[in-house]
């Protein structure tokens, strides 16, 4: 009977590794929102890690240890912070910095899960508003494609997207 129960754990096991080693490689997520502002108003908001403060939807903890390096602001501006199980230990480096329409940033985070991204805003007027894409991709291993089974990661980090987008629009039409 034991040995009868191993193998269909064993089955199981081998069936879910197989079925997530086929799903997709890459992940990307994106959300974007029109804004009454011009961009470079918008742009300003999103190029210097000290104003993130005001709109990112990642300060869930107070007691964040939170610490800035490299530039001000743009390219080679650097973000690390320390927090709890909400924000986790992480840092992010503004790694091109195209005044007012592009902006990508190296993501690495380091807890609760070790992973690097690579997250981008793109800001394009459409009329006298403004386009503001937030997207993020992901290159998945094996781990990752596992867990994509049982979380729906588009979702989860999409949201997160929305509410940031929907607070800087709140400041940048102010």
């Amino acid at each position: 009977m034991f040995n009868l129960i191993a193998i269909v754990i064993l089955v199981l096991i081998a069936g879910v590794l197989l079925y997530a080693s086929r799903q997709p490689d890459h992940l990307h997520v994106e959300r974007s929102i029109l804004i009454k502002a011009p961009a470079a108003k918008i742009f300003a908001f999103i190029n210097d890690f000290h104003r993130w403060e005001a709109w990112s939807p990642y300060n869930k903890d107070p007691a964040m240890k939170k610490t800035y390096s490299g530039s001000d602001s743009g390219q080679g501006a650097h973000y690390a912070w320390v927090g709890n199980k909400d924000v986790g230990q992480g840092e992010i480096t503004l790694v091109d910095s195209t005044p007012p329409s592009k902006l990508v940033f190296d993501l690495h985070m380091i807890k609760p899960f070790e992973g690097r991204n690579v997250a981008a805003f793109s800001l394009a007027a459409e009329g006298s508003d403004t386009r503001v894409s937030w997207s993020l991709d992901d290159k998945h291993k094996l781990i990752h494609k596992i867990m994509c089974l049982f979380m729906n990661l588009d979702q989860m980090i999409g949201k997160d997207f929305e509410v940031g987008l929907a607070r800087l629009k709140d400041i940048a039409e102010k």
